[in-house]
């Protein structure tokens, strides 16, 4: 289950599409809540499609990759680019992976990343899209399903490698 931070994405959870998706490498899954003074932004997505692996890291190249997978994923302007006309700056950012802290999983086990993303935003009403970065930091990434909710209604999409743009409703 993932952090709840408002009433918009109480709409996502309690309309039953957040059921656990399947453990698939290549595909992220984010959920974007719209508020009046924020934007919420949740990821899932296997560790396979940041780093290649999903255990523990085993040598100083997978350590490299783990530190520069957690560089990227805490860059939130970078990943997520909102409408400028909703004046919004990045806030806190969680992440949420044993194998991101050296933590091991097991034998046969998928291992899976959790974040979330906060943006503060003057009127979040008014982002008209959100373009999403997450193709370009990740190169094994080659899909993200997307569902949104904002006052005016919910949606879902489906970005696929190079698409990368969010429209939300209005």
């Amino acid at each position: 289950m993932r952090w709840c931070c408002g009433a918009t994405l109480a709409l996502l959870l309690a309309s039953g599409v957040r059921a656990a998706p399947p453990h698939e490498h290549g595909v992220a899954r984010l959920d974007v809540a719209v508020e009046a003074t924020r934007i919420t932004l949740f990821l899932d997505m296997p560790l396979d499609s940041l780093l290649g692996f999903e255990h523990a890291p085993r040598d100083e190249a997978e350590r490299r990759r783990v530190d520069e997978a957690q560089t990227r994923l805490r860059d939130a302007a970078t990943l997520f680019s909102i409408d400028p006309a909703a004046h919004c700056a990045p806030g806190a950012v969680a992440l949420n992976a044993p194998v991101l802290s050296g933590a091991a999983t097991g034998k046969d086990e998928h291992a899976e990343l959790a974040a979330s993303y906060e943006f503060a935003c003057k009127d979040a009403a008014r982002a008209g899209f959100i373009e999403v970065g997450l193709f370009d930091a990740f190169a094994r990434l080659q899909r993200v399903d997307v569902q949104t909710a904002t006052r005016k209604g919910q949606m879902k999409l489906t970005l696929k490698r190079p698409a990368g743009r969010i429209a939300l409703v209005r």
